[in-house]
C-alpha cells in the first residue's frame, strides 16, 4: 500500500499584503511631509546625520544652542536667516526632525513585521529576497536624503535639484515596487485566462507610467530651482506662450534643466502630454471591456489625472501655497498608484495545457 504525501498548503499571504499596503501609506505620507519640509524651508536646519541616534531631539537649552550654532555656520543662515533667533530655529528644525523620524519609523514598520512573517513561514520563498531588497533600498534612500541635504550645506543655500529629483524618484520607486508586490499577493490572477487585447493596453500603460515619471522629474526640478514662484499665470506664462527667457543659459541644453522659464514650460508641456496619454489609455480600457477591475481602476485614473492637472494649475495660481503644493505632490503619487494598479489588473494569465497551472503573461 502506498500513501500520497500530503499536499503542501500555501501560506495565507493576505496579512503580508495588508502590511505592505500600510508601508505604502507611510511612504505616501513621507512624501507629503517631505514636501512641507521643503516648502517651509526647513530641510537644511539639521546639519548632522546620525542614522542610529538621530531620532533623539535636542534635550535642554545647551543642546538646542549647540545645534543652532551649527546651523549658523551654513550658507542658508548667513544669506537668508541671519536675524533668526532660537525660537525661529526651533520652528524649522521640528519639520526636518519629524521628516527624518518618519523615515526611521518606516524602516521599523517594514523590518519587524518582515522578520515576524518570515519566521512564521508566511512569506513565499521566492518573495523573501525581493522584500529584503526593498528594505535595502529604503536604507539607501536615507543615504540619498543626506546626500541631497549636503548639497545645500557647502556653498549654495539650496539643495541640488538633481539630488532632489533623485530622492523623490527613489521614494516613488520603492512605493511602486511595494504596491506591485502587495497587489500580486491580494489578487494573483487578475484576468481570467489569456486576453490578447490586454497586451497592447499594458504597453500603453507602461508608456503612460514613463510619461508620468518624466513629468514628476521636471516637477522636482521646478521645486528645486523654485521655478513655481515665477510665471504664476495659466495657460500663458506672464503674457507669453513661450517666455523669451527660455534660452539664456549656455550651453543651450542646460536651459532644459536649470533655466527657470524653460524648466517650468517643460513641466507644463509634459503634464499636458501625459494627461492626453493617460486619458487615451482610459478610453481604450473601457472599449476593451475586459473582465475584472480594469475598467473601474481606469475610471479612477481618469479622474485622478484631471484632479492632478487642476492641483498643478492651482499651485501656480496660488504662488505655491503650501497645502495645495503638498497635495499636488501627493496627487502625483496617487496617479502612479492607479497606473501600477491598472498594469496589475491588465496582467494576462495563460494556462499551460495539460497541467492546470497558471503562468504569468
Amino acid at each position: 500500500m502506498t500513501y500520497d504525501a500530503p499536499a503542501r498548503v500555501a501560506p495565507d499571504t493576505r496579512p503580508v499584503a495588508v502590511w505592505l499596503l500600510a508601508c505604502c501609506a507611510m511612504v505616501l505620507a513621507m512624501a507629503v511631509i517631505g514636501a512641507i519640509t521643503r516648502l517651509t524651508e526647513s530641510g537644511l536646519s539639521m546639519v548632522e546625520w546620525k542614522p542610529l541616534i538621530g531620532f533623539i531631539p535636542p534635550l535642554g537649552e545647551a543642546e538646542w544652542q549647540r545645534v543652532f550654532d551649527l546651523y549658523k555656520q551654513t550658507p542658508e543662515y548667513r544669506i537668508f536667516n541671519a536675524g533668526m533667533d532660537l525660537d525661529g530655529f526651533r520652528r524649522i528644525f521640528w519639520w526636518e526632525w519629524f521628516h527624518r523620524l518618519w523615515g526611521r519609523l518606516i524602516g521599523v514598520a517594514f523590518l519587524l513585521p518582515f522578520l515576524w512573517f518570515l519566521a512564521r513561514g508566511m512569506i513565499p520563498r521566492t518573495l523573501a529576497p525581493k522584500l529584503a531588497g526593498l528594505f535595502v533600498l529604503g536604507g539607501l534612500q536615507g543615504a540619498i536624503g543626506w546626500f541631497m541635504v549636503m548639497s545645500g550645506l557647502s556653498d549654495a543655500p539650496n539643495v541640488s535639484h538633481y539630488r532632489l529629483a533623485l530622492h523623490l524618484g527613489a521614494a516613488i520607486l520603492i512605493y511602486a515596487l511595494m504596491l506591485r508586490v502587495a497587489l500580486g499577493l491580494l489578487d494573483p490572477l487578475p484576468l481570467a485566462g489569456w486576453r490578447p487585447e490586454a497586451a497592447p493596453l499594458r504597453r500603453h500603460a507602461r508608456w503612460a507610467l514613463a510619461a508620468v515619471a518624466a513629468t514628476i522629474a521636471w516637477g522636482a526640478f521646478v521645486a528645486g530651482i523654485r521655478a513655481g514662484y515665477a510665471y504664476n499665470t495659466f495657460p500663458d506664462m506672464a503674457g507669453h506662450w513661450i517666455p523669451p527667457e527660455i534660452g539664456t543659459l549656455t550651453p543651450w541644453w542646460l536651459n532644459a534643466f536649470e533655466n527657470t522659464a524653460a524648466v517650468q514650460l517643460i513641466h507644463r508641456v509634459l503634464a499636458l502630454v501625459t494627461t492626453a496619454v493617460v486619458l487615451a489609455l482610459v478610453g481604450r480600457v473601457h472599449m476593451a471591456r475586459l473582465p475584472g477591475q480594469a475598467r473601474r481602476v481606469a475610471s479612477l485614473l481618469g479622474v485622478m489625472i484631471l484632479a492632478q492637472v487642476a492641483l498643478g494649475i492651482a499651485t501656480l495660481l496660488t504662488v505655491v501655497w503650501i497645502p495645495v503644493a503638498a497635495a499636488h505632490q501627493a496627487g502625483a503619487i496617487l496617479v502612479v498608484t492607479l497606473l501600477v494598479w491598472l498594469l496589475h489588473a491588465l496582467r494576462p494569465v495563460a494556462y499551460r495545457a495539460g497541467t492546470g497551472a497558471a503562468a504569468r503573461g
